[in-house]
């Protein structure tokens, strides 16, 4: 890298080696290379998309020094103030060709210039995550707005938000075909994913506890209870479920655990849940996102398989 050596005279030797015994979730989401710093071996990590949120980062980041027992060095493109003040506070390593450099196992803070903090994102509506799970779902090929609206049974003025919204955004592209809309993209169904993934939302708003007896036919399983069903997953011992409202247990909710024999934890969502499952359980990317933060390498495992039976099903309808 020129710049190390240009700024801080630091040699940086690229080495020919492989770095395997990886998991899929981290593979499919960074470049790895292993590199010789003036002797110092470490490992360059190179996202493949948008950073992720710090608390994800920080656990794939434990989980490669876990595995090569070497220090970690995020190379990027560029970095916002907010992700700079959040990566230097976790004490990660990172360097952004150019403007910054971090690198603590050496003792080497440089930083030229910052990129502007941009404007706070405008966040997603919950609509618009149906929308684009929905699309993606369908194979990622052409959808008419107005059979969206028939398929999620959204207003037209919802889809026609929802829609312009992902465009906005650069998810998916708006074509006009006589006086249809028809939802576009370049992309599979699994890189959509993966391009969308920071933007998308953690569908569930808030967790609350019932008695069983009050659980009915209209809830979906969720959490590790939905994740057991599609993985290898072991059922929790409490059951989870998902539904959009729950003020009907006003009476006899709890915001905490009280009695694992006689509770269940009911999830409140953004969106309701029914709208994209099609089994007695929430739909699967929804649930990765649900579970996209959970430290546990037990469950992010149990999600990549579940993603990765699902790219093949999908796969399997586009061709």
């Amino acid at each position: 890298m020129e710049y190390l050596n240009k700024i801080l005279g630091i040699e940086v030797v690229y080495e020919n080696v492989a770095l395997t015994h990886l998991p899929n979730f981290i593979a499919t989401r960074y470049r790895l290379q292993l590199v010789s710093m003036n002797g110092q071996r470490a490992i360059f990590l190179y996202p493949a998309t948008e950073l992720e949120q710090i608390e994800v980062l920080k656990k794939h980041i434990a989980r490669i020094q876990k595995n090569e027992n070497l220090p970690v060095v995020l190379v990027l493109k560029e970095l916002t103030y907010r992700q700079k003040e959040s990566l230097l506070r976790e004490k990660i390593p990172f360097i952004v060709a150019g403007r910054q450099i971090y690198l603590p196992f050496m003792a080497v803070y440089l930083q030229e210039r910052c990129n502007a903090e941009k404007e706070s994102r405008e966040e997603i509506l919950p609509s618009a995550q149906m929308l684009l799970l929905h699309f993606i779902y369908g194979g990622a090929r052409e959808l008419s707005t107005s059979q969206a609206a028939k398929d999620l049974k959204l207003t037209p003025t919802s889809i026609s938000r929802a829609s312009k919204q992902l465009e906005k955004m650069g998810l998916l592209q708006i074509k006009k075909r006589g006086v249809q809309r028809i939802l576009q993209s370049e992309d599979s169904p699994k890189m959509l994913f993966r391009k969308a993934e920071n933007k998308l939302l953690n569908p569930i708003k808030r967790t609350i506890y019932i008695p069983k007896k009050f659980v009915g036919i209209d809830l979906l399983e969720s959490g590790y209870s939905a994740l057991a069903e599609y993985s290898m997953l072991n059922a929790p011992n409490v059951k989870c479920y998902a539904t959009e409202k729950i003020s009907q247990w006003n009476d006899v909710m709890t915001n905490s655990l009280q009695d694992s024999r006689v509770q269940v934890a009911v999830e409140m969502w953004r969106y309701n849940p029914r709208k994209l499952s099609t089994r007695n359980m929430v739909d699967a990317l929804s649930l990765a996102l649900a579970l996209r933060e959970d430290a546990d390498e037990r469950v992010e495992e149990a999600v990549e398989e579940m993603l990765n039976e699902l790219w093949g099903k999908i796969d399997g309808y586009r061709n």
